[in-house]
């Protein structure tokens, strides 16, 4: 057997100090890098649910109107700035069919600004009849949390001194909430799993503004539990009617029999913000 080692304060010292500093020291709860593990994903997941439902909960919010819509639909002066920018990289290349490609998409997205305004001026509307403390209403505006209509609906409630709830998502690309959202009600996510539970749970209304793959994903998610019965009755509005009728054909598909005529009626078309809030109104019975 060989000899063992003489020990010394400083050998022991040391051994102290890294056992100290070792990460199977650390508390479960405070050692990120193994909560961040592919086998700890169950716990994430729970984690995500856990939170926003503790901080909905404390903060009052038990029914929402939730706002979705595309991040690039943005004021008119910011249309008309990147559709001038496109026209200018054009002029200086005539012949580039990506640059004209770009233009005419400019051209598109200031002709839908106007959308920006009209979800804006919802947000102003659902969050000024949520403040009247003579009716049992507690509605709140909730959105995606990012730019473009979603931004637009939060800040319609900013400007009514209203709440509002924005559930933003990691991305690989670097974004940030837009501006407008409660502090406290503004909530990051993972996964988007969890985000959809918690844009369905409290959910009194949906209103979907023209946008891309993420507000068809939104969009199909809602229809899809309301045609299965698997959530709570809500208007389902798809705000638009011209965009959304050259989009999605819903009547194709009830007459190719892989829907049934009944389905058609879960969606509801609106023009104006009037339009849109008083289907509200009338499915909830809000009225005075």
């Amino acid at each position: 057997m060989e000899k063992p080692k003489p020990l010394t304060t400083e050998a022991v010292e040391r051994n102290r100090q890294a056992i100290l500093e070792s990460p199977s020291y650390l508390l479960a709860e405070l050692d990120v890098d193994f909560i961040g593990r592919a086998e700890q994903r169950p716990i994430r997941m729970q984690l995500e649910l856990l939170k926003a439902e503790t901080i909905l909960r404390e903060a009052g919010i038990r029914s929402t109107v939730v706002v979705f819509g595309g991040t690039q639909i943005v004021p008119r002066d910011q249309a008309e700035a990147r559709l001038a920018a496109a026209r200018q990289a054009l002029k200086a290349s005539p012949r580039d069919a990506a640059l004209r490609r770009s233009v005419a998409r400019a051209e598109s997205i200031l002709a839908k600004s106007r959308y920006y305004d009209e979800a804006l001026e919802f947000g102003r509307m659902v969050s000024d009849f949520c403040r009247d403390e003579d009716r049992k209403c507690d509605l709140v505006i909730m959105t995606g949390g990012g730019p473009g209509i979603m931004e637009a609906a939060n800040r319609g409630a900013f400007e009514m001194n209203a709440k509002s709830v924005g559930l933003n998502i990691v991305l690989p690309h670097e974004q940030e909430p837009n501006p407008y959202i409660t502090p406290e009600l503004c909530l990051q996510f993972h996964y988007f799993a969890m985000r959809k539970f918690h844009f369905i749970l409290r959910a009194a209304a949906l209103v979907i503004f023209p946008g891309g793959f993420g507000t068809l994903d939104e969009l199909f998610e809602v229809l899809t539990l309301r045609q299965t019965g698997r959530m709570q009755e809500i208007p389902i509005i798809m705000y638009g009617t011209e965009y959304w009728k050259k989009v999605i054909n819903l009547q194709a598909l009830a007459d190719e029999g892989v829907i049934a005529d009944e389905h058609l009626h879960l969606v509801h078309y609106a023009d104006s913000p009037q339009e849109a809030w008083q289907i509200v109104v009338a499915f909830h019975r809000l009225g005075p």
